[in-house]
């Protein structure tokens, strides 16, 4: 069972300070791109959408005279850690299973490779979703945290998502019973 929603997630302000301030277009398409990746891996749909979702919480906005300064973004930011510990906390605070926020926090951790030392690290299946999502939606100069899309808009895709990870995660279910 479900004990938090993605709707749950979306509707709480302190998501909605992040999301929007992050690129609320993007984090929604990643979590699309998520779900579709985690069907295909026989990963869990609903951490999955969560961790995308939430991937960019941590973002912190780079400017320089006025303008968003991409080079000072590349080299100095460690958004990653910042967005799994606020995750981990919203996750905590709505009811989740606290396995499940360690689960998602440690896949936004791990989403980026920009503040991490040269060299491979082995991700867990739901850590490299995550990754291949957000890489999806990717445009240059960071451009994706940028697009709009509107408050009816967003909250329609979240809500159909959410409909889609619950009947997924209904026969992910039905599956271990029988």
């Amino acid at each position: 069972m479900r004990t938090v929603t993605l709707t749950d997630v979306f509707a709480h302000p302190i998501a909605q300070k992040y999301l929007k301030r992050s690129g609320l277009a993007h984090a929604i398409t990643a979590a699309y791109h998520a779900y579709h990746l985690a069907l295909r891996h026989g990963v869990n749909v609903d951490l999955a959408t969560k961790a995308a979702l939430l991937h960019d919480i941590g973002h912190y906005t780079w400017y320089k005279n006025g303008r968003w300064d991409y080079e000072q973004y590349r080299q100095n930011d460690i958004h990653a850690i910042k967005g799994a510990e606020r995750a981990h906390k919203l996750l905590i605070r709505l009811g989740e299973h606290p396995q499940n926020a360690k689960e998602i926090a440690l896949a936004i951790l791990l989403h980026t490779d920009s503040y991490l030392p040269e060299g491979e690290w082995k991700r867990t299946p739901l850590q490299a979703i995550v990754k291949w999502a957000d890489e999806a939606d990717e445009e240059p100069g960071g451009r994706h945290h940028y697009r709009t899309i509107s408050d009816d808009l967003a909250w329609k895709k979240i809500r159909q998502l959410d409909e889609l990870v619950s009947r997924q995660h209904g026969k992910e279910r039905l599956g271990d019973i029988v």
